[in-house]
């Protein structure tokens, strides 16, 4: 949130796609930030991605688009080898 310059009360919206959730600023968003300075993710969304309790996600702020990217467990486990192959030229380990 730091990194963002996202304070207590600011207003959000949060998409899904392909197992990353997108969370942008708007003035009229359903969800926003807490008086102490976190993001909760509603329970809603959470079950609908699989999130589980202890789950660990992937935090990737873009503070020149005032947008905060979750990368999902399941969209790592397809993407990040992908990635190791492209980068390294050869099979993932």
């Amino acid at each position: 949130m730091q990194a963002l310059g996202w304070t207590a009360g600011l207003r959000l919206d949060i998409g899904e796609k392909a197992g990353v959730l997108t969370v942008l600023t708007s003035p009229d968003g359903a969800y926003q930030v807490t008086n102490q300075g976190h993001l909760r993710l509603p329970a809603p969304l959470r079950h609908k991605c699989g999130l589980q309790a202890g789950d660990r996600v992937l935090l990737a702020a873009d503070p020149d688009r005032s947008r905060l990217a979750i990368y999902l467990p399941a969209a790592l486990d397809t993407f990040l080898p992908q990635q190791c192959t492209d980068t390294a030229g050869g099979e993932p380990a």
